[in-house]
């Protein structure tokens, strides 16, 4: 039976998801910082070494239960997991790494910023959505924010290689094409499995994410030998493990908890979270206020947050949770 956003009840699971959102943001904007604190590996690397950490610790956690699991698992579901696992976790975090790299933490935390626009779009076509006419000023004020980002990223390069700025203002958008994927198709799926826990059901993603990071460690040596001292590989994986537990054990279980408590319309916006954390740090590590354009940029997409939320509000009667 469909619950409104809006009804008593539907406001109790709102106000759950939203929060469970910020906590999930609040952990995901460590991410950020992660290839500024190990600048001399490579984004493949760190990747392995983060998705490792994930694999093993979330094998830990299922091991109890795997049996059990494995028996409820239908194929289909191992095949949702797989993409998952690749284009929310390996395939992002390779990007995401370069782009910070590349671009600097704040470029690159506002660029996911303009997840909601996609997503926000995907969710108005499924039944009983808001239409996306009453979106449209959420997504244009999204959309502003994002030229704001561009302009900053262009104009306003992190490092003095124009050419190495561009190339990681052009890995962040690819970073948000697969999170947008992701975050898609991951609630989906746990709509679909009620059957699932969300802790179950990240802690799976988490394995299949760590067997993908094992396939990748030949191309990883083959594109970059080892060459660092035995104390920067147990700092590497040091940052790993905290990245593993704080973000993708954490932060995901918090992700997933709200993607089943709110529409997917409104589940895009949540990421806004992790932008407004993620910038906080950056300026923190980065020693530095924020410039115009990133306070521009940042109060345009929190703006969008408020009137979709606003649009939802007005439309109770059709939005479900």
């Amino acid at each position: 039976m469909p619950t409104s956003t809006f009804s008593p009840a539907g406001r109790h699971r709102t106000t759950q998801g939203i929060a469970c959102g910020a906590g999930a943001g609040a952990l995901w904007g460590l991410v950020f910082l992660a290839p500024a604190l190990v600048r001399d590996f490579t984004p493949l690397q760190l990747a392995i070494g983060r998705y490792l950490a994930y694999g093993i610790i979330s094998a830990v956690l299922i091991a109890p239960r795997w049996r059990t699991l494995v028996a409820s698992m239908e194929r289909r579901d191992w095949y949702t997991l797989a993409w998952l696992s690749l284009a929310g976790n390996t395939l992002y975090y390779v990007l995401l790494s370069t782009a910070v790299q590349q671009a600097g933490i704040a470029t690159t935390s506002l660029v996911i910023g303009f997840l909601p626009v996609a997503v926000t779009t995907i969710g108005s076509r499924d039944r009983d959505a808001i239409p996306l006419a009453r979106l449209a000023p959420s997504l244009l004020l999204c959309a502003a924010g994002a030229l704001c980002i561009g302009w900053q990223a262009l104009g306003h390069p992190a490092s003095s290689d124009a050419g190495g700025a561009l190339f990681g203002f052009a890995c962040a958008v690819g970073a948000l094409v697969a999170w947008s994927a992701y975050a898609v198709g991951n609630a989906r799926a746990l709509h679909r499995l009620h059957r699932m826990s969300v802790y179950d059901w990240n802690l799976l993603t988490g394995i299949v994410t760590g067997i993908q990071a094992v396939t990748l460690i030949p191309v990883s040596l083959a594109a970059e030998p080892v060459r660092h001292a035995a104390d920067a590989w147990l700092y590497l994986g040091g940052v790993s493990v905290a990245v593993a537990v704080g973000a993708s054990i954490l932060g995901n279980e918090l992700w997933n908890r709200m993607s089943r408590l709110l529409p997917l319309t409104m589940v895009g916006q949540m990421i806004l979270f992790e932008t407004l954390f993620a910038l906080l740090y950056g300026f923190l590590w980065e020693q530095r206020l924020p410039a115009p354009l990133e306070i521009a940029a940042f109060g345009l997409v929190a703006a969008s947050v408020l009137t979709c939320i606003g649009a939802h509000r007005s439309h109770a009667p059709a939005s479900t949770c």
